[in-house]
This record gives structure tokens, sequence and C-alpha cells, in this order.
């Protein structure tokens, strides 16, 4: 198979109706592809239609909950008797959330792998038999940072970036035989909607108050500078069309530096980030590893 796709390509964009799912489906309707969005609501989608009208193009709405097994194969179900097939999945719908171990209940952890890994799944299988039958076809995994680096004080939002980015390895290589692609995106922080609801911690114990700050910092100093969405629909865009296709895409403030300082740090290093006494003493060392200012003052 060649390793690129046409602009006429079916697309299925999880997550649709907001940041980066809704920039990715109105920019590939924009490329020519025929583009479903799903959304759990299609009432509350009055903002992605109205976009799209606004740049003359169409994105066609599927009612789905990727965290239901029922809704995802009614959802695909309608898309696969629409258009006949999926040339292009890309898996975008997520939740995030701040918490320590400590502080966060097994049903947090449950739910959000449910959503970020479980959701993916689910519309992974549904998409793949079709793939494989004609021998093409890309499956786009938006991850994040958070799935390279053990961000803090997100523990369920880390552990499930983790174990997708840890799937999506492990499909390149399942799915290569069938002339199959697997992209993994990689954001840093982008303006979306996820990052604005990171602001708070229901029963936060009091001991990881350092943690929570420098979360909430570190969030601040991004969304100063977030990428905007489009810019990360264009890369995926370029993704499921090139003929010299990557693996992985690393984009948005802060991705870069944060993914490849992690990999000159030593393991001795990384811990000791965690043992600074108090936030001026940690900005300055994550400046030192990372070469970012955390500081908005």
């Amino acid at each position: 198979m060649d390793a690129s796709l046409s602009d006429s390509s079916v697309a299925v964009v999880t997550g649709a109706n907001s940041g980066i799912g809704r920039a990715t489906a109105i920019h590939l309707a924009e490329q020519g592809h025929l583009v479903f969005g799903t959304v759990r609501d299609k009432g509350r989608a009055t903002k992605l239609l109205a976009m799209a009208e606004e740049r003359g193009v169409e994105v066609l709405l599927v009612e789905m909950d990727v965290a239901d097994d029922e809704s995802v194969r009614q959802g695909m179900g309608e898309v696969l008797d629409a258009a006949g097939r999926v040339d292009v999945l890309v898996n975008n719908a997520g939740v995030g959330g701040a918490g320590v171990a400590e502080d966060t209940d097994t049903a947090t952890y449950l739910d959000t792998f449910n959503v970020n890994v479980c959701g993916a799944v689910r519309c992974i299988q549904a998409v793949l038999p079709g793939m494989r039958e004609r021998r093409s076809g890309v499956i786009v995994n938006v991850t994040s940072i958070a799935g390279r680096i053990a961000a803090l004080a997100q523990s369920p939002y880390v552990a499930s970036k983790w174990a997708f980015e840890g799937l999506s390895e492990g499909l390149a290589q399942e799915l290569a035989p069938f002339g199959i692609r697997v992209v993994i995106i990689e954001p840093g922080v982008t303006k979306s909607a996820i990052f604005a609801k990171t602001t708070e911690v229901a029963g936060a114990t009091a001991a990881y108050d350092d943690h929570y700050r420098r979360l909430f910092q570190f969030y601040a100093a991004g969304l100063t500078q977030a990428t905007d969405p489009f810019e990360v629909a264009g890369i995926i865009h370029h993704a499921i069309t090139t003929d010299e296709p990557e693996l992985r895409y690393v984009m948005s403030w802060g991705a870069r530096e944060i993914v490849e300082g992690r990999e000159r740090m030593s393991d001795r290093e990384w811990v000791a980030l965690g043992m600074a006494s108090d936030d001026e003493e940690y900005y300055d060392r994550f400046r030192e590893l990372f070469g970012l200012d955390l500081r908005t003052g």
C-alpha cells in the first residue's frame, strides 16, 4: 500500500466538540475529506457547526459516547452504513484531571482509563475489520506529552496516557502486515477545554499543596502561550497523507522541550526535582532541566 491517503478519504474524529477534535474535524473537511465528528450530545455542538459553516465545510455529526460499548457500536455502525468504510480514525476523545495517587480513588482511575484507553480500543475494533480487508487505513491516537513524562499531580491522566502510548506502539506492529499505519500525536499545552477544567482538586490532601500549586502554575504559564489547535490539526493531516510517515509527532507549547529534557535526565535527577524545598527552587530547576520558565509574573 502507498503510505499516504488521498484527500477524499472517510475520516472519523472522536471528541469533535472542542479543542483539537473540533479543529481536526474542520481542517480535514477543508482538505476534502468526508468527516464524521463524534459528540456525546448533538445539541451541544453548536460551536462546531457554526465554525464549520463559517469555513464553508460540513462535518457530519454522530452522537456517540466512547465510554460505552453499545454507544460505540451504534455510532460507528451509523458511519459505516452511511459511508461504507472508514479510512482514517482519529482517537481524540479524552478526559483530564488533577490528582496525586494518595488523593485519587480507584473509581477515578477506572473512569479515566475507560475513556482514554478503552474508548479508543472500542473505536479501533470497530474499524479494523474493514481496514484489514482493504489493506489500508490510518489510526491516529492523540495521547499527550503526559504519555512521555509523568506530569506532576496528574496520576490517573498520566497513567492512562502512558497506557495509550504502549497500546499505540504495539498496535503499530500488529497492523503493519496489513498496510495499516498508526500515528501517535503528542501535544503539549494546546488551547482546549481540557486545560481550563484542570483548575481544582476535590478532596486534596494538604500534604500535597506544593504539588498542586506547581501543576497549576505549569498550566498558567502554558496557557499564556498555548498552541492553536488548528496547528495540531495541520500536523494530523500531514501525518495521514504524507509518503514519509513517522510513528510519533510532538507539537504544541512545551512539548519538545519536556520530552527531550526528560530523555537527557537521569532518573536520579527526575526524582530530585520533586524534592525542591520551595517554588522558586522548583521553577529554577525546571528551567535548567527543560528550558521552560514557569513564572508568569
